[in-house]
């Protein structure tokens, strides 16, 4: 089993660094890809090692993908190689958790319409738009797709993404 976490700068620290702990409990191989290479800085200033640029990703490698919220899904949603990435896990059927402003890069690649799922609220019309059911609860599951609201909804959030990778 192999996670790959798509985020950048400005990242929401508890929705990538909780994700993150949670798959290495499991002994779980987790890479952090963003727009280059370093380090990416979250909102309340933690860091974290990038593994791979965006134009490094190889989807096929990987089991299961993270887009963590905070400013990150604005930024890496103008980058062609997340909206590929994105797609790549879609058409694959593999888990795909997006959690507070995650869902943004899902409406960018266009990925939304007709899915049921939830976000922060200030995003919640941009869902709508994109053609998605919007459900204002802690986790929506549909199908492949895990969406969350904020941080305080994350001991959903990762509930169901571990139950959905031991599923499979």
């Amino acid at each position: 089993m192999k996670a790959l976490i798509l985020s950048a700068d400005g990242f929401e620290d508890s929705e990538l660094l909780v994700p993150y702990y949670r798959f290495k409990e499991e002994h779980v191989d987790i890479d952090v890809a963003a727009i280059g290479k370093g380090t990416i800085t979250g909102k309340h200033g933690y860091r974290v090692a990038v593994d791979k640029g965006l134009d490094e990703v190889k989807p096929d490698r990987y089991d299961v993908l993270i887009v963590p919220g905070g400013e990150a899904p604005s930024a890496i949603r103008r980058k062609e190689a997340a909206l590929k990435i994105v797609a790549a896990f879609f058409r694959s059927g593999k888990p795909i958790a997006a959690i507070c402003h995650g869902p943004q890069l899902l409406i960018s690649a266009g990925l939304l319409s007709g899915r049921r799922a939830t976000c922060h609220e200030s995003v919640s019309r941009e869902l709508k738009q994109a053609g998605a059911i919007y459900e204002d609860k802690e986790v929506v599951v549909d199908g492949n797709l895990i969406t969350s609201r904020k941080p305080a909804d994350l001991p959903a959030f990762v509930r169901e993404l571990m139950r959905m990778i031991k599923s499979r």
